[in-house]
Protein backbone atom coordinates (compact mmCIF):
# COMPACT_ATOMS: atom_id res chain seq x y z
CA UNK A 1 0.00 0.00 0.00
CA UNK A 2 1.34 3.43 -0.91
CA UNK A 3 1.93 5.94 1.88
CA UNK A 4 0.51 9.43 1.51
CA UNK A 5 1.98 12.33 3.47
CA UNK A 6 0.62 15.80 3.91
CA UNK A 7 2.78 18.70 5.00
CA UNK A 8 1.54 21.61 7.06
CA UNK A 9 3.80 24.61 7.60
CA UNK A 10 3.68 26.82 10.66
CA UNK A 11 6.05 29.45 12.05
CA UNK A 12 6.59 30.25 15.69
CA UNK A 13 6.58 33.95 14.81
CA UNK A 14 3.76 33.70 12.28
CA UNK A 15 1.88 36.87 11.49
CA UNK A 16 -1.54 37.38 9.99
CA UNK A 17 -0.24 37.91 6.46
CA UNK A 18 2.64 36.58 4.39
CA UNK A 19 5.53 37.10 3.94
CA UNK A 20 6.58 36.43 7.52
CA UNK A 21 8.64 39.17 9.16
CA UNK A 22 12.06 38.18 10.51
CA UNK A 23 14.03 40.55 12.79
CA UNK A 24 17.23 42.07 11.41
CA UNK A 25 20.48 40.26 12.36
CA UNK A 26 18.54 37.95 14.68
CA UNK A 27 19.38 34.60 16.26
CA UNK A 28 17.22 31.82 17.65
CA UNK A 29 14.44 32.12 15.10
CA UNK A 30 12.35 28.94 15.12
CA UNK A 31 10.58 27.39 12.18
CA UNK A 32 8.27 24.42 12.66
CA UNK A 33 7.15 22.13 9.84
CA UNK A 34 4.37 19.74 10.79
CA UNK A 35 4.35 16.48 8.82
CA UNK A 36 1.03 14.62 8.78
CA UNK A 37 0.72 10.98 7.72
CA UNK A 38 -2.71 10.78 6.09
CA UNK A 39 -2.40 7.10 5.17
CA UNK A 40 -3.67 4.13 7.23
CA UNK A 41 -0.16 2.65 7.70
CA UNK A 42 2.96 3.64 9.62
CA UNK A 43 5.84 5.23 7.73
CA UNK A 44 9.44 5.64 8.89
CA UNK A 45 12.51 7.76 8.21
CA UNK A 46 10.84 10.87 6.84
CA UNK A 47 13.51 13.54 6.34
CA UNK A 48 12.98 17.28 6.13
CA UNK A 49 15.95 19.18 4.67
CA UNK A 50 16.61 22.89 4.23
CA UNK A 51 17.76 23.34 0.62
CA UNK A 52 18.88 26.17 -1.64
CA UNK A 53 20.26 27.97 1.39
CA UNK A 54 20.69 31.74 1.11
CA UNK A 55 24.19 32.75 2.24
CA UNK A 56 22.70 34.99 4.95
CA UNK A 57 20.73 32.22 6.68
CA UNK A 58 22.42 29.69 8.98
CA UNK A 59 20.56 26.72 10.45
CA UNK A 60 21.56 24.92 13.63
CA UNK A 61 20.92 21.75 11.62
CA UNK A 62 19.95 21.44 7.97
CA UNK A 63 18.13 18.10 8.17
CA UNK A 64 15.59 16.76 10.64
CA UNK A 65 14.55 13.09 10.46
CA UNK A 66 11.26 11.78 11.81
CA UNK A 67 12.00 8.16 12.72
CA UNK A 68 8.41 6.96 12.84
CA UNK A 69 5.09 8.43 11.82
CA UNK A 70 2.06 6.33 12.60
CA UNK A 71 -1.16 6.33 10.60
CA UNK A 72 -3.04 9.62 10.91
CA UNK A 73 -0.26 10.98 13.14
CA UNK A 74 1.40 14.40 12.95
CA UNK A 75 4.92 15.28 14.09
CA UNK A 76 6.93 18.47 13.89
CA UNK A 77 10.36 19.05 12.36
CA UNK A 78 11.79 22.08 14.16
CA UNK A 79 14.56 24.23 12.69
CA UNK A 80 16.43 26.99 14.50
CA UNK A 81 18.15 29.61 12.37
CA UNK A 82 19.96 32.94 12.45
CA UNK A 83 19.84 35.85 10.02
CA UNK A 84 23.13 37.50 9.08
CA UNK A 85 23.37 41.30 9.15
CA UNK A 86 24.17 41.22 5.41
CA UNK A 87 20.71 39.85 4.59
CA UNK A 88 18.66 41.99 2.19
CA UNK A 89 15.90 43.84 4.04
CA UNK A 90 12.36 44.78 3.01
CA UNK A 91 12.50 42.21 0.20
CA UNK A 92 10.48 39.05 -0.19
CA UNK A 93 12.77 36.04 -0.02
CA UNK A 94 12.19 32.28 0.08
CA UNK A 95 13.25 29.45 2.37
CA UNK A 96 12.90 26.06 0.67
CA UNK A 97 12.55 22.61 2.24
CA UNK A 98 12.63 19.14 0.69
CA UNK A 99 10.57 16.44 2.45
CA UNK A 100 11.51 12.86 1.52
CA UNK A 101 9.89 9.56 2.44
CA UNK A 102 11.79 6.30 2.93
CA UNK A 103 10.46 5.08 -0.41
CA UNK A 104 12.03 8.00 -2.27
CA UNK A 105 9.02 10.27 -2.73
CA UNK A 106 9.94 13.94 -2.49
CA UNK A 107 7.91 17.08 -1.84
CA UNK A 108 9.13 20.66 -1.84
CA UNK A 109 7.75 23.45 0.31
CA UNK A 110 8.62 27.12 0.08
CA UNK A 111 8.13 29.75 2.76
CA UNK A 112 8.13 33.46 1.98
CA UNK A 113 9.92 35.68 4.47
CA UNK A 114 10.95 39.31 4.74
CA UNK A 115 13.81 40.56 6.89
CA UNK A 116 12.97 43.73 8.79
CA UNK A 117 15.38 46.69 8.62
CA UNK A 118 17.56 47.69 11.60
CA UNK A 119 15.70 49.44 14.40
CA UNK A 120 18.28 52.21 14.66
CA UNK A 121 20.89 53.99 12.54
CA UNK A 122 24.45 53.19 13.55
CA UNK A 123 27.94 54.08 12.35
CA UNK A 124 30.33 51.36 13.51
CA UNK A 125 34.00 51.51 14.41
CA UNK A 126 36.21 50.64 11.48
CA UNK A 127 38.20 47.41 11.47
CA UNK A 128 41.04 46.76 11.67
CA UNK A 129 42.06 49.81 13.62
CA UNK A 130 44.90 50.87 13.55
CA UNK A 131 45.39 49.76 9.95
CA UNK A 132 47.71 49.78 6.95
CA UNK A 133 46.73 50.33 4.23
CA UNK A 134 43.02 49.40 4.13
CA UNK A 135 40.16 49.26 6.60
CA UNK A 136 36.43 48.53 6.49
CA UNK A 137 33.83 51.08 7.60
CA UNK A 138 30.34 49.74 8.31
CA UNK A 139 27.00 51.40 8.96
CA UNK A 140 23.35 50.44 9.05
CA UNK A 141 20.28 52.37 7.88
CA UNK A 142 16.72 52.05 9.14
CA UNK A 143 15.31 53.08 5.77
CA UNK A 144 16.38 54.04 2.26
CA UNK A 145 18.45 57.21 2.51
CA UNK A 146 20.75 59.59 0.69
CA UNK A 147 24.17 59.00 2.21
CA UNK A 148 27.50 60.82 2.26
CA UNK A 149 30.49 59.13 3.88
CA UNK A 150 33.69 61.15 3.84
CA UNK A 151 37.13 61.03 5.42
CA UNK A 152 38.94 64.06 6.88
CA UNK A 153 42.35 64.72 8.38
CA UNK A 154 42.72 66.42 11.76
CA UNK A 155 42.90 69.82 10.05
CA UNK A 156 39.36 69.28 8.81
CA UNK A 157 40.45 68.82 5.20
CA UNK A 158 38.51 66.26 3.21
CA UNK A 159 40.78 63.51 1.87
CA UNK A 160 38.29 60.97 0.48
CA UNK A 161 34.65 60.44 -0.41
CA UNK A 162 33.56 56.84 0.09
CA UNK A 163 29.82 57.23 -0.55
CA UNK A 164 27.74 59.98 -2.12
CA UNK A 165 24.35 58.75 -3.22
CA UNK A 166 21.29 56.66 -2.44
CA UNK A 167 21.62 53.61 -0.22
CA UNK A 168 18.97 51.07 0.72
CA UNK A 169 17.98 50.25 4.28
CA UNK A 170 20.17 47.60 5.88
CA UNK A 171 23.83 46.95 6.59
CA UNK A 172 26.61 48.38 4.41
CA UNK A 173 30.39 48.04 4.19
CA UNK A 174 32.84 50.44 2.57
CA UNK A 175 36.62 50.10 2.11
CA UNK A 176 38.99 53.00 2.80
CA UNK A 177 42.42 52.69 1.19
CA UNK A 178 45.01 54.90 2.90
CA UNK A 179 47.92 53.94 0.63
CA UNK A 180 48.30 57.56 -0.49
CA UNK A 181 47.99 59.12 2.94
CA UNK A 182 50.42 59.71 5.77
CA UNK A 183 50.30 57.96 9.13
CA UNK A 184 48.10 59.59 11.72
CA UNK A 185 44.57 60.07 12.96
CA UNK A 186 41.68 60.53 10.54
CA UNK A 187 37.98 61.22 10.99
CA UNK A 188 35.23 59.54 9.03
CA UNK A 189 31.83 61.22 9.01
CA UNK A 190 28.49 60.05 7.71
CA UNK A 191 25.51 62.26 6.85
CA UNK A 192 22.23 60.75 5.74
CA UNK A 193 18.83 62.09 4.76
CA UNK A 194 15.99 59.57 4.84
CA UNK A 195 12.84 59.53 2.70
CA UNK A 196 10.99 61.75 5.15
CA UNK A 197 13.68 64.43 4.84
CA UNK A 198 15.18 63.92 8.29
CA UNK A 199 18.94 64.48 8.36
CA UNK A 200 21.32 62.88 10.85
CA UNK A 201 25.08 62.48 11.13
CA UNK A 202 27.79 60.73 13.11
CA UNK A 203 31.58 60.53 13.12
CA UNK A 204 34.39 58.37 14.43
CA UNK A 205 38.18 58.41 14.38
CA UNK A 206 40.64 55.89 12.95
CA UNK A 207 44.40 55.51 12.92
CA UNK A 208 46.71 54.88 9.97
CA UNK A 209 50.04 53.34 11.00
CA UNK A 210 52.78 52.80 8.43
Amino acid sequence: MKTFLAFILTLSFALAQEPYKIPFASKGNTLELTVANTSPITTTQVSVEATGLPSWVSYSQKTVTIDQLRAKEEKAAVFSFAIDKLAPVNKEESLTFAIRSKTGETWTKEIKIQVSPPEKFELLQNYPNPFNPTTTICYQLTRDSKVQLKVYNLLGQQVATLVDGEKQAGYHQEIFDASRYASGMYIYRIVYINESGKQSSDRKTMMVVK
